[in-house]
This record gives C-alpha cells, sequence and structure tokens, in this order.
C-alpha cells in the first residue's frame, strides 16, 4: 500500500519555471522568424531586382554550408536542419546594399557561423548576433561596397547593373538636408537603402505575427523603438519638418525595425527577465540615438545592439528576482 502511494506521489513532480505549455523547438521557432521576415525580403527582391535575391540565396546557402562543414570536420553533430543558420544567413543578407560583390556574403556568413558562433561554443552559447557581428565586420572591411546603394529597378537586370551610389535618407539627415522621400514611401518602401530594411510595414506586420505566436515578447521592441521615440521627439534632427515628423522619419528609415523586432529579440544574446529586457531595449534605443546624433556613420543599429549584447550578463545579474527567503545575492 505504501508502494502505490509512493508511485502515485511520484506522477506529481515540481520543477521551476519557466513551464512550456505549447509545443515548441528551436527548429519551429526559426523557421516562424523566417516566416515573418519573407514578406520583407520578397519586397526587397521586388524593389531591388535580381541581384538582391542572389545576395539573400548566397548568404543563406553559404551560412548553411559554413556550419554544415565545421561540425562535419569537428566531428559535431549536425544540427543545420534546426534552421538556426539559415536565419543567420537570412539576417546577414537582409542587412546588406543588392549592390556589394557577390563575394561578400560569403565572407560574412563565414564570420558570422565560423567566428562569432561556432568559435564560442555554437547554438546558445554566442554572446553577440552572428549577422549583426557579420555586418559590423564587413562594414569595417569594405566600407565603400557596405555604402555603395542600388537605386530601386523596374526591371530584372540582365549580367552586372550598372550600379551608381545613392545617398539614404539616413545620409540626408545626417547631412542636414531635408530628406526627398515622403514618410508614405518610407513606410511602405519606396526608398534605398539595404535589402530588408526599406519597408516598414512589412517589419512590422512580420513582428505582429511574432508578437501572436508567442515567439518573441514586447519588451525590447516596444522599449527600444519608443526610446528612439523619445529621443528624436525632444531632439529632433531632419531640417524642415516638424518634430513629430522628424521622429517619424527617424523610426521608419535604416535598419531599426528590422533590428528592433528581429535581432535584438534573438533568444541567445537578450536578457531572460522581464525587466532585463525593459533595460535592454532602452539601452539599445539610447545608444541608437547617440551614434545617429554623433556618430561618423549615419546608422547605429547594429552597433548599438552589439553593444547591449555584450551586456547581457549584467542585466541579467542585476535583475534576477530573489529566491523567497533568501539573502543578498552575491556574485559567483
Amino acid at each position: 500500500m505504501q508502494d502505490n502511494n509512493f508511485n502515485e506521489m511520484n506522477l506529481l513532480t515540481a520543477a521551476p519555471s519557466p513551464h512550456i505549455k505549447r509545443p515548441a523547438s528551436i527548429r519551429s521557432s526559426m523557421v516562424e522568424v523566417i516566416i515573418a521576415l519573407m514578406p520583407a525580403a520578397i519586397f526587397g527582391c521586388y524593389i531591388f531586382g535580381w541581384r538582391a535575391l542572389a545576395v539573400l540565396l548566397i548568404s543563406t546557402a553559404s551560412a548553411m554550408l559554413f556550419e554544415f562543414l565545421y561540425q562535419r570536420l569537428m566531428k559535431k553533430p549536425i544540427l543545420i536542419k534546426d534552421g538556426s543558420a539559415a536565419l543567420t544567413g537570412l539576417l546577414l543578407g537582409m542587412n546588406l546594399p543588392s549592390s556589394v560583390p557577390l563575394w561578400l556574403p560569403v565572407i560574412g556568413s563565414a564570420f558570422a557561423i565560423l567566428v562569432v558562433k561556432q568559435l564560442f561554443g555554437g547554438m546558445g552559447r554566442n554572446f553577440l548576433n552572428p549577422a549583426l557581428a557579420a555586418r559590423a565586420f564587413l562594414l569595417f572591411s569594405w566600407p565603400a561596397h557596405m555604402s555603395n546603394y542600388t537605386g530601386m529597378v523596374n526591371k530584372i537586370p540582365i549580367g552586372e547593373t550598372d550600379i551608381t551610389a545613392s545617398a539614404t535618407v539616413l545620409s540626408q539627415i545626417k547631412e542636414g538636408v531635408t530628406p526627398n522621400a515622403s514618410l508614405l514611401d518610407l513606410f511602405i518602401g519606396n526608398c534605398d537603402g539595404v535589402i530588408g530594411e526599406i519597408s516598414a510595414a512589412l517589419l512590422i506586420l512580420g513582428g505582429i505575427y511574432l508578437l501572436a505566436r508567442g515567439i518573441i515578447g514586447w519588451q525590447i521592441p516596444v522599449t527600444y523603438i519608443g526610446t528612439c521615440a523619445v529621443m528624436f521627439f525632444a531632439f529632433p534632427q531632419v531640417a524642415g519638418v516638424g518634430r513629430v515628423d522628424a521622429m517619424l522619419y527617424e523610426l521608419l528609415t535604416g535598419g531599426l525595425m528590422l533590428g528592433a523586432i528581429y535581432m535584438a529579440t534573438d533568444y541567445v544574446t537578450c536578457p531572460i527577465t522581464k525587466w532585463g529586457r525593459v533595460i535592454f531595449g532602452v539601452g539599445c534605443g539610447l545608444l541608437t540615438f547617440f551614434f545617429r546624433v554623433f556618430g561618423a556613420n549615419a546608422e547605429g543599429v547594429s552597433f548599438a545592439i552589439l553593444i547591449m549584447n555584450s551586456l547581457v550578463w549584467y542585466i541579467d545579474f542585476a535583475t534576477k528576482p530573489r529566491i523567497f527567503g533568501g539573502g543578498k545575492r552575491h556574485a559567483s
């Protein structure tokens, strides 16, 4: 009788949170994010032509290839089916201008997968976002290629496209020039820029999908974008427009939406506590503001997120809930 009672009691097992309420896996989460990115990626290919599609395909395929080769050579389990390498390659491609030489996304993918991800232990152990770290590496190494934007095309380019440098709206703002694009153009995506950042509407739509599916939380995107909105409203940088329009120009241009919704929310490189995510989002917003206003580069999103990535351990430690009845926390 005692043995039966003991067995029945063992059926009730207490465990710490979080408790998974629905089937979930790395693969399913990666696929959900890729689905959310597809509208913006397809629109970028429509705007910039087949060369943009080539950049995205090469970046994604090479990221998967480097992950496969590394795991095979190191005799580790082959995990490319989890979708993380494909997502890294897609995000890197979406952060590149369509005018870059086609060897550039290959080098970027190699840096993202081999250096930033695998050398730190693989999935779940990297402390920097691989796609953003690779973008920063390419920007420092080949700044001319990374700032050479192609104009919108209305036909499929055959062979090498005649590419000329074009000033983005962010560049115009940095130079103190009134932007030549309307806010509606920026919201829809009728503007120059990198492949995946131009349509704020489609990026927001994908973000809503991820929120509805429970893939990301609201804390980082809302606090990141909200902090930028407050700072650029209080200190407008756009010439020839009012405060509200100046704020909207900053929010709708560059990689803010892409970074805040899809890269700052990366599970591995963002805090795990709710208050930590709020602090992380505010920090990203403040750094983006300071980089755009005082930095030499017109952007700032990539560097803001990478800096906050490096502070995640400290943010989690500072915001870790204290166990009921426990004493003061001590650093281990």
